[in-house]
C-alpha cells in the first residue's frame, strides 16, 4: 500500500513537472530553459510531448526533474533566513545560472 501511494506521489510530481516545463517554454524558452536547468536538446523533446507521451513518462516511476538541491552553496542560500529572501534568491540564481546546464548524453 505504502509502494502504491509513493508511486502515485512520483506520478503526480513528474506530471506537474512536464507540464510547468512545457508552459515555462512557450511562454519564454530561453527564460525556461535557465529555470529548468536544460540545454536546447531536453527543451525541444519537452516542447514537443504530446499529452499521451507526457503521462507515460510521469508514470516510469523515476523521479524525472532535477532539483537544485544537491549544490549546497544554493540550498544554503534560499534556506538562510538570516539573509535578506530577495538578495539570498538573486544570489541563488546568480549561483545556478553559472552552473551547466543538462544535456542528453
Amino acid at each position: 500500500m505504502r509502494s502504491a501511494q509513493l508511486s502515485e506521489d512520483i506520478r503526480d510530481l513528474n506530471l506537474s513537472y512536464l507540464m510547468l516545463a512545457q508552459r515555462l517554454l512557450a511562454e519564454d524558452r530561453e527564460h525556461g530553459m535557465f529555470r529548468l536547468g536544460i540545454g536546447e536538446d531536453v527543451a525541444e523533446i519537452i516542447e514537443t510531448l504530446s499529452p499521451a507521451q507526457i503521462l507515460r513518462m510521469a508514470s516510469s516511476g523515476l523521479v524525472l526533474c532535477h532539483l537544485s538541491f544537491n549544490d549546497e552553496l544554493i540550498l544554503n542560500l534560499l534556506s538562510n533566513h538570516e539573509r535578506e529572501a530577495s538578495v539570498a534568491s538573486i544570489h541563488a540564481a546568480i549561483v545556478a545560472g553559472s552552473r551547466p546546464v543538462e544535456t542528453l548524453a
